[in-house]
């Protein structure tokens, strides 16, 4: 029998501060002071404005990857994407500008047509996954593997340079109250992916949809719709980051984004989206992403060998699944 008269002790200072936050924007905090100790140069406005850029391009695609993961598959050819929106993007204003279109119309419709391939990879994976039924990790790789082809083919291995002022100038090295107007554009993304996870019936189906896709079939909801939707939008958020990057480093390139499939992955993984679907949160991937972004600065900072950084990462991922699954197998 229960006794009423003695109630429990209150939890620990700080089990109660860690269930209010959370562990991993407490962990981003200490990461910062130990980076800013050992190396001072850490908190130099310029060098902290270069971190939320990076991480402003880390949390867009890392967004879209959040959606598929939370659909219970991943997509494997987001940093492909990257480089094939990088590659046409840079084409078509190339191609535009030589019709003596104005060039706001060249940039506009140029980004327009750029992000055409990421549209149509988007939807190749979303039709394979959702209505054939195809493992995600066979359709993303084989759309990567086309991707990656056709974005070197198109260069010949050569980057695309003279790409219009404006875009360069704009897009790339334009700030607003000292900050890059990626930062604006990633705040944009975030703040609609949350009001859609938190506000509207879409955002819960999503989650449904992952949780267990039988029971949601059950209750009316289009499982496949929403998971080829995922792909979709995946997809063209990795086009927007393509185009970004291109605009912050002045030419087309097929190489661009090499490592921003591992890095997105990570900071969904980081940020706590469910390997198994139907969990995950942006508010959480966004500060994963500025995780990722404060680590890679503090080992540049420091000089540690660029081979390392990889290394370091793929530890501080196992690491998550690992906290990952002891609390899926803890009691709640």
């Amino acid at each position: 029998m229960t006794d009423l008269s003695s109630p429990a002790a209150p939890p620990a200072p700080w089990r109660a501060l860690l269930a209010r936050v959370g562990v991993l924007p407490l962990v981003l905090v200490a990461l910062c002071l130990l980076v800013a100790v050992i190396e001072p140069r850490f908190t130099r406005t310029s060098n902290l404005i270069n971190v939320l850029r990076n991480a402003s391009f880390l949390s867009i695609i890392s967004a879209g990857q959040m959606l598929v993961m939370i659909t219970g598959g991943f997509d494997i050819s987001v940093g492909a994407i990257v480089a094939l929106t990088s590659v046409s993007g840079a084409l078509s204003m190339g191609a535009l500008a030589g019709l003596g279109l104005s060039p706001a119309a060249v940039v506009g419709l140029g980004c327009l047509i750029g992000l055409i391939p990421a549209l149509l990879v988007g939807l190749v994976n979303g039709i394979c996954v959702a209505g054939f039924r195809i493992s995600p990790f066979m359709v993303t790789i084989g759309t990567m593997s086309i991707a990656t082809g056709l974005a070197t083919y198109a260069t010949g291995g050569t980057p695309i340079y003279d790409l219009p002022g404006l875009f360069t100038d704009l897009l790339g090295r334009q700030r607003l109250f000292d900050l890059p107007l990626v930062v604006y554009a990633a705040a944009l993304i975030i703040a609609l992916l949350w009001w859609i996870q938190t506000q509207t019936r879409a955002g819960r189906w999503f989650y449904a949809v992952g949780g267990n896709e039988a029971a949601a079939l059950q209750s009316g909801i289009p499982a496949r719709r929403y998971v080829g939707a995922a792909y979709v939008l995946s997809a063209l958020l990795a086009g927007v980051v393509g185009l970004a990057l291109t605009a912050r480093v002045g030419s087309g390139e097929a190489t661009l984004g090499g490592t921003l499939m591992l890095e997105s992955i990570s900071v969904a993984v980081i940020g706590g989206v469910s390997l198994k679907g139907g969990v995950g949160r942006i508010g959480s991937v966004v500060i994963a992403a500025l995780f990722l972004s404060v680590l890679s600065n503090g080992m540049n900072l420091i000089r540690l060998d660029s081979k390392f950084h990889v290394i370091v990462i793929g530890v501080v991922v196992i690491l998550a699944v690992v906290i990952e699954q002891r609390r899926e197998r803890s009691p709640s």
